[in-house]
């Protein structure tokens, strides 16, 4: 089954929850709609299900317009958040209660729910009850339930985010597994550009109802096409630097200058807007092309086994994502490593110029 949904808006009183949204998704594919909290990923998830109807616009299933077809009609499941199972019935019956619905055979549902427990390693728990599972257990007992019925179309609006770390590497790994072999289209709601690149497929960046970029996982991570969809799609947001180039020559924010490098030689001389991922950003020199900045220290965060450090200078403010755990004080003085390489040029509106390994290819 393939899913269209063409110039879809949805208003809710009179605040825009989806504007314009045209999409297309393939069976079997895996599709990530990434955005913060409110951007719409829900709202869109539930004009795909039926749940809403859109205000203008069509949603097509196989070809056929079913935007006026109630959900109970449509062959969708979804996956919430919060573990939605019966508390009183048994893992079994969860799983079986949409076959039961359907009015399928017992013997037929034995076999289902059976062969879809071992997928999702949750055999064993069949008599027991949900409130006798630990969260892993009862969020694999919700998808097996969506699973089981050989829904067309999956939709996961979030559902790994209350399950800790372990747990959620765990599941994404197998959800990636599950539906490189079906045909049914996935579509999974994330917040975290981090779990958007774990699942893979193709990710829509979406913002304030609005599509920004769609696209395969890993192209529209490499090449964002504006500043936004930069900023969105990493964690944490890119860093961003005001510069010009001239000659020969790049400056940050007239201030911090070093020589043009190959890599930026395409790009033409201008006002532009230079981003670099916290994330390639070091505490030592790594590359001859390094960029040496002498900053101060705003904040350690340190989480897990990672860091999060705030530093600035007089002209800006950066953040480094690094590996393992760094104590600074606040306003300790350091130095830091900008690859040059690496850096992302934007139009000073916003759109791209050039991403790091790509030769720019300028738009009059």
């Amino acid at each position: 089954m393939s899913l269209t949904l063409e110039h879809v808006c949805r208003t809710v009183d009179k605040q825009v929850c989806i504007d314009d949204a045209c999409l297309s998704f393939e069976p079997g594919s895996f599709n990530v709609l990434l955005g913060r909290t409110l951007a719409g990923k829900t709202s869109l998830m539930r004009l795909m299900a039926g749940l809403d109807r859109p205000d203008s616009g069509r949603v097509l299933m196989n070809g056929v317009d079913v935007t006026q077809r109630p959900v109970r009609l449509r062959n969708v499941s979804m996956v919430y958040q919060q573990f939605i199972n019966y508390p009183t019935l048994t893992v079994f019956e969860n799983i079986a209660s949409p076959l039961r619905q359907a009015g399928v055979a017992n013997d037929e549902i034995q076999r289902k729910v059976v062969d879809t427990a071992q997928m999702l390693r949750i055999e064993r728990y069949l008599q027991r009850y949900p409130l006798e599972l630990s969260g892993g257990q009862q969020q694999r007992t919700a998808m097996a339930r969506a699973l089981v019925k050989d829904a067309e179309l999956i939709l996961f609006d979030e559902p790994l985010v209350n399950l800790d770390y372990k747990l959620r590497e765990e599941l994404r790994q197998e959800m990636r597994e599950l539906f490189a072999a079906r045909h049914t289209i996935a579509v999974y709601a994330t917040t975290e550009p981090n779990e958007a690149l774990a699942l893979g497929g193709t990710t829509t960046i979406l913002h304030e109802g609005r599509i920004i970029q769609s696209g395969d996982t890993p192209q529209v991570y490499h090449q964002p096409q504006t500043v936004l969809a930069a900023e969105l799609f990493s964690e944490p947001p890119i860093n961003l630097m005001p510069g010009r180039i001239v000659g020969n020559e790049v400056s940050f924010a007239n201030a911090v200058h070093f020589a043009l490098n190959v890599d930026l030689r395409h790009v033409g001389d201008g006002e532009y807007r230079f981003g670099v991922r916290p994330s390639h950003i070091s505490l030592v020199p790594s590359n001859d092309d390094d960029l040496e900045l002498a900053v101060t220290v705003e904040l350690a965060e340190i989480s897990g086994s990672e860091t999060f450090l705030h530093v600035r200078n007089e002209y800006f403010q950066l953040i480094l994502h690094l590996p393992g755990v760094h104590e600074y004080a606040v306003d300790a003085p350091i130095r830091v490593y900008i690859p040059t390489h690496k850096l992302f040029v934007f139009e000073p509106a916003g759109r791209l110029i050039q991403a790091p390994g790509v030769r720019a290819a300028r738009v009059a």
